[in-house]
């Protein structure tokens, strides 16, 4: 519980692991706004991501995945922050035509919002980004040269930025699971794109996310799946991240939310297998696996440990919380 008796929660799904809710575009939102009406509620970026909209809400701290697993082994404390300095690096092999897109996305996300992009690079070189499906269905890929990110990255901080967007190119994914659009399977890019930001986090000790552009901007006019329509009418999915960076807590070692201050964490049914779960198993924070949400992952509560609590669905965990926890 923190300091002024407010609840305080986590609510993960991890990215690219075919979440039946939350591994679309922004299909989750709704279901964690339920439980940021009574705590503050920690969401990793995968929760509240949706395209052109944005799940996050004023009592969510928005906290990518490397941090977050900081957080629960209590190596970094959240400091919860408004308004950051924003700097987005552009990997240069995005076309121009493309570029100039993002950079009007910016501009309108600035406009409208009053959030503060203050400056852009465009990385030194190509960064190569590739993805793919493993058989198992988990998605996952590598980046060739993520050194000139890190360059980038670093030059946008020593310029003030606090805070740090990322935009690589990427390939069509509709070839790796051309059945996503009709809401089976997974997203074929979170894999990777959690590499991106996992290492921009740990080297810069930053908030960070990341957002792909398609060479194609071009809106489909095919009706999709409802859980990943929101990918499918806007020709970026920049001003997202840019609205959960906005007030994505600072990192600290020494001053802010602490780990020992979490009340419970929810989770998919069998996605139990990460460092959230363990640390907050040892720490004896309750862990809720919920039954209506299942993954291409088979970790399960028998596999962990028998004091997480298998509940059916959002709606029971929600109340569970609000009547025992």
């Amino acid at each position: 519980m923190l300091k002024n008796g407010e609840k305080l929660g986590a609510f993960i799904i991890p990215t690219g692991i075919g979440a039946s809710i939350g591994g679309y575009a922004g299909d989750a939102s709704q279901y964690a706004a339920k439980f940021s009406e009574i705590s503050k509620l920690i969401v990793n970026p995968n929760v509240v991501n949706a395209g052109c909209f944005s799940g996050i809400n004023k009592n969510m701290l928005y906290v990518e995945g490397y941090s977050l697993d900081e957080f629960f082994k209590g190596n970094i404390k959240l400091i919860p922050s408004k308004r950051n300095r924003i700097g987005v690096v552009f990997d240069k092999a995005i076309p121009q035509d493309v570029l100039n897109i993002h950079i009007n996305t910016i501009n309108a996300v600035k406009c409208v919002y009053g959030v503060n992009v203050s400056d852009y690079v465009i990385t030194k070189e190509e960064v190569g980004v590739d993805f793919s499906l493993e058989a198992s269905g988990i998605s996952t890929g590598s980046v060739k040269n993520i050194e000139t990110l890190f360059s980038s990255s670093k030059d946008l901080i020593s310029r003030g930025c606090n805070a740090i967007a990322i935009v690589c190119l990427f390939d069509e994914p509709e070839e790796d699971n051309p059945d996503y659009a009709n809401g089976i399977g997974t997203d074929p890019v979170g894999g990777v794109e959690a590499v991106l930001s996992h290492y921009i986090s740990k080297e810069l000790k930053v908030p960070c996310a990341h957002s792909p552009a398609f060479a194609d901007y071009s809106i489909s006019s095919d009706i999709v799946d409802w859980r990943a329509a929101s990918e499918y009418i806007t020709p970026t999915f920049l001003p997202c991240i840019l609205l959960g960076l906005d007030n994505a807590p600072v990192l600290s070692q020494s001053d802010g939310i602490s780990i020992s201050e979490l009340d419970y964490l929810v989770m998919p049914y069998d996605a139990l297998g990460s460092t959230p779960v363990f640390e907050a198993v040892k720490r004896g924070i309750r862990v809720f696996a919920v039954k209506e949400n299942i993954t291409a992952l088979n970790i399960t509560s028998d596999k962990v440990n028998n004091s997480i609590i298998e509940i059916p669905d959002y709606e029971s965990c929600l109340d569970c919380i609000v009547n025992n926890c």
